[in-house]
């Protein structure tokens, strides 16, 4: 199965969800591209057993910064950045193959410079209203599971529409 979508971390902390993320993307064939700094080193055991070896089976990529992750990209290139201040919803969006799904970090997103160069999307989430939380009893989900989930809405399009 070719990769028709790709995941990237923006600065993940945690190699057991980035794990979790890799084994998703070889189970669905999609790409995972790594933007630097990262809150493990490379290779990572706890990375590898979270993943339960998929990591070998993913394609990953690894980028020294946004910067050069954005300058590898094709000029047609979509991104669509999943924060939870996003109006939009994941689920509004036509995806299309080689879309680039973008997740943050698991303390703080992705920063807000990126965020308003870039189109946006969220996860309906208890306590948020199309925008910020307003409940903070509910924080956010895994960034494993938002990752499963969009990439999953994404798939489901592209492959209804084929």
């Amino acid at each position: 199965m070719d990769a028709v979508l790709k995941i990237v971390l923006y600065q993940p902390l945690n190699p057991h969800n980035t794990g979790a993320i890799a084994r998703t993307c070889a189970m669905l064939g999609s790409e995972l591209h790594l933007v630097r700094p990262l809150g493990f080193d490379l290779p990572n055991r706890d990375l590898r057993r979270a993943s339960m070896d998929y990591i070998l089976d993913t394609n990953v990529s690894v980028h020294e910064s946004w910067d050069h992750f954005k300058a590898s990209l094709s000029p047609a290139a979509r991104l669509w950045l999943f924060t939870d201040a996003a109006q939009q919803t994941y689920t509004e969006v036509a995806y299309i193959s080689d879309d680039y799904l973008v997740f943050g970090r698991e303390s703080d997103g992705i920063p807000a410079q990126i965020l308003s160069a870039h189109p946006c999307v969220s996860i309906p989430m208890r306590g948020a209203s199309g925008g910020p939380r307003t409940d903070h009893r509910f924080h956010s989900l895994n960034v494993s599971v938002s990752a499963a989930i969009a990439l999953s809405e994404a798939l489901r399009q592209i492959h209804s529409v084929s």
